[in-house]
């Protein structure tokens, strides 16, 4: 096997030196590995041994655990993506924060918490994001300063660099599940109730247009992705997203990913032209990842004029305050609309809006589910099916509530029945005992 051309350094390390050991191994392995065609499989065998090699031609004699610690931080920089790879690799953890590189965060539970990895220097931070752009052949510099992107299996990463990020260059990433959660397994989590999961499957074989809505890390893409399933197979699917994070089963499936400006400042495709470009593209559902910007106009206009059964995420707290971020985000397509053809564009478009919430214990749930139910003068109608209540808050910091329906059917129910989608009173909330005059004896 052949191996470095220069000369590691020699026994009786200090700490700098086995960091300068450490990079020494980084840098000729990776070189090495660049040099060879070696099958994925194959790549952590291949740079063990050079390891090994190397190692023993130093005549180290370091403990097994320092050893093995090296052999680890060399794996993890020339296969992974350096110190925050355990991470990675900790089913436990949803997502990494890297604030600079001597403050590392990760969230795991819903709950935030600081790690002991540390990187280098900003320069070591640097080399990680760069890892991670590269093949998708996107940039990041002083004069384009924050990149979205994807790790490999589909986790969703943004960083930002100086001179804007001032304390040094951060890496965000939300983590993609290994377990492709379904609808039962929300349910077992307590995140919605069986009724909700029934009336939502209904929502979308049916064809309405859904607006997910929630805050940051509240679980808005999860639960796309589980209503998203329900689409049937022989429907044609275009989704379009700013780092494709959606996991589609189905088979007929266009997926679309947005795309920066090249050096010379053209080639961009913003999330709006991707939007208006799959129109021409025979879509019989358009899933947008989350409306941001002026493609909320073009996404209510598709919704209007023949593609039902649209979904898509906003950035919300509430239902109501979903609908003003609509028309916000309306107004900055620039069209000069009157804010009574917004709604009544809004009001037409949109027939469901699912809040989710992440709660203070780090719970994930749907906390309503409210229906856009027209116009009265100038004001937007909403009616909550389903709604979260909570009762208080346990010794242990755990919120205490309930999901349940509000006892109101939906103006839409003539559609889910002209679907086939016939729900029983008791999704709604009725006792069936009472409905029938049997109810139990006092």
């Amino acid at each position: 096997m052949t191996r470095p051309v220069t000369r590691p350094p020699s026994t009786g390390l200090t700490a700098a030196d086995m960091v300068k050991f450490k990079n020494y191994l980084i840098e000729n392995l990776s070189r090495a590995l660049e040099g060879q065609e070696i099958p994925f499989d194959q790549q952590k065998e291949y740079i063990t041994r050079g390891i090994a090699e190397v190692y023993d031609r130093s005549q180290l004699r370091l403990p097994d655990s320092a050893r093995q610690q090296l052999e680890r931080d060399v794996l993890d920089e020339v296969l992974g993506y350096g110190p925050i790879q355990p991470l990675l690799d900790d089913p436990d953890v949803s997502e990494v924060m890297v604030n600079g590189p001597k403050k590392v965060y990760v969230e795991k539970k819903g709950k935030l918490i600081k790690t002991p990895v540390v990187f280098e220097n900003d320069n070591h931070v640097l080399k990680v994001i760069e890892k991670i752009i590269l093949p998708l052949g996107r940039r990041v510099d002083a004069d384009s300063a924050a990149v979205d992107a994807r790790l490999p299996d589909g986790s969703r990463v943004n960083a930002i660099i100086p001179p804007v990020s001032i304390d040094g260059p951060t890496i965000t990433i939300r983590k993609f599940a290994k377990e492709r959660l379904g609808i039962q397994k929300l349910i077992d989590f307590g995140s919605l109730t069986a009724n909700m999961a029934e009336f939502l499957r209904a929502c979308v074989l049916a064809r309405l247009n859904i607006i997910i809505s929630g805050g940051t890390g509240s679980g808005k893409t999860t639960l796309l992705n589980v209503l998203s399933s329900y689409i049937p197979e022989n429907e044609r699917i275009v989704t379009i997203e700013d780092a494709a994070e959606l996991q589609l089963q189905q088979d007929h499936v266009v997926r679309l990913e947005t795309k920066t400006a090249n050096l010379d400042g053209r080639g961009a495709m913003t999330i709006r032209e991707l939007v208006r470009n799959s129109l021409r593209m025979r879509p019989d559902r358009i899933v947008v990842g989350e409306c941001r910007g002026g493609e909320a106009l073009d996404m209510l206009q598709a919704m209007n004029t023949g593609h039902d059964g649209s979904l898509t995420t906003i950035h919300a707290n509430t239902p109501r305050d979903a609908l003003a971020r609509v028309e916000t985000l309306v107004m900055m397509a620039g069209m000069d609309l009157p804010l009574k053809v917004v709604r009544q564009q809004v009001a037409s478009a949109v027939d469901l809006i699912v809040q989710q919430t992440r709660l203070k214990d780090g719970a994930r749930k749907v906390t309503a589910i409210t229906e856009v139910a027209g116009m009265e003068g100038d004001t937007v109608v909403l009616t909550d099916v389903f709604k979260f209540e909570q009762t208080g808050v346990s010794a242990d910091g755990k919120v205490i509530g309930e999901l349940k329906p509000t006892g109101i059917r939906p103006l839409f129910s003539p559609k889910l029945e002209a679907a086939g989608m016939k729900l029983g009173p008791e999704v709604f909330g009725a006792n069936i005992a009472e409905m029938l005059g049997n109810r139990p004896r006092k």
